[in-house]
């Protein structure tokens, strides 16, 4: 039933797959004949899957349930089939141990025919392989790959994207993602700049579309508009912020470097992380710049990117050598 299954599938799918692959494909992933009744998951992890000692011990008490190799000899088979080499197979296992549960038939199969459908090779689907964290074992990863493809511009800035935020596929592509996409779009933003932007801060994609609405609304308040070099950086900053803290932020900034409304705004338009920076790092630097050595507020604001920097790594080093 198996054989006959992915056999149909492969055979009608728009990128047949080479003969000679296919029936490798499908020997290695004939199941085990029977249950090994001695079978202990975390030396299986080490033994078979090439796990360490460590890994194997946390991915266990996932796989508690496991009485059998049977079905993780048919999906490491199956990954077998698909030429991934055991350094990439013991990193999918460890990132994710259920895969070894997953069902060749009805899960991994489907999945690879319809990967293979979108015109990724064999090496590609390696990679989708090999980033683990559900990923392979998510459908949807075939049905919304020609958006994300589109998106990205490449498998190589997609995969490097979900190595960052796999969290993206457990998105609704309607419901959450497009939205998102549509709204910066909407700001004027080509999808080149939109592809940076989420590469740069993954988690900005799957946010909730108000919460997105309101950070990028937060970024243009404080003067950086959503086409600017700074925009992704302001983004980045007011992720977790509020629009109180934001406030607090702004008034503390004017306080510790006496700086005005105006000043507060060429600041941060230079230097968005400064809103990220503990009152307590921020105090200390104004000490130092404009109590010790003399700098004025203005001065300051103009190159603000100066208080990202490590006080004593950075800032007082060629100070103190003047």
């Amino acid at each position: 039933m198996l054989r006959r299954t992915i056999l149909t599938r492969l055979l009608s799918s728009p990128s047949t797959l080479p003969i000679v692959y296919l029936h490798r494909l499908l020997s290695a992933a004939a199941p085990a004949v029977s249950p090994n009744p001695s079978f202990a998951v975390e030396d299986y992890l080490v033994g078979t899957c090439g796990l360490t000692r460590a890994q194997a011990l946390k991915a266990s008490t996932k796989l508690s349930h496991l009485k059998s190799p049977t079905n993780p000899d048919a999906v490491l088979a199956f990954l077998a089939g698909l030429n991934l080499s055991s350094s990439d197979v013991a990193s999918a296992v460890a990132k994710d141990p259920q895969l070894l549960c997953a069902n060749v038939e009805k899960t991994l199969a489907p999945v690879v025919v319809g990967l293979t459908g979108h015109g990724l090779s064999h090496a590609e689907i390696a990679r989708f392989v090999s980033l683990g964290r559900t990923i392979f074992r998510c459908r949807s990863v075939v049905s919304n790959l020609p958006y994300y493809m589109s998106l990205f511009g490449s498998i190589e800035n997609l995969v490097r994207f979900l190595k960052q935020s796999s969290g993206l596929l457990g998105c609704s592509l309607e419901k959450v993602v497009k939205p998102n996409v549509l709204f910066l779009r909407k700001r004027g933003l080509a999808d080149c700049e939109i592809s940076k932007l989420f590469l740069s801060a993954p988690r900005l994609l799957s946010a909730n579309p108000e919460r997105f609405q309101a950070m990028v609304a937060s970024a243009e308040g404080l003067g950086v508009p959503p086409g600017s070099v700074m925009f992704r950086h302001m983004l980045q900053a007011v992720t977790l912020l509020s629009e109180e803290k934001i406030a607090a932020k702004l008034e503390s900034l004017k306080n510790t470097f006496s700086w005005s409304d105006a000043e507060v705004g060429i600041a941060l338009c230079k230097a968005p992380k400064v809103l990220t920076k503990s009152k307590e790092s921020l105090q200390s630097r104004s000490k130092f710049l404009i109590s010790d050595v003399g700098l004025a507020p203005a001065y300051i604001a103009q190159r603000s990117v100066m208080l990202t920097y490590s006080l004593d790594g950075r800032i007082r080093p060629p100070v103190l050598c003047l």
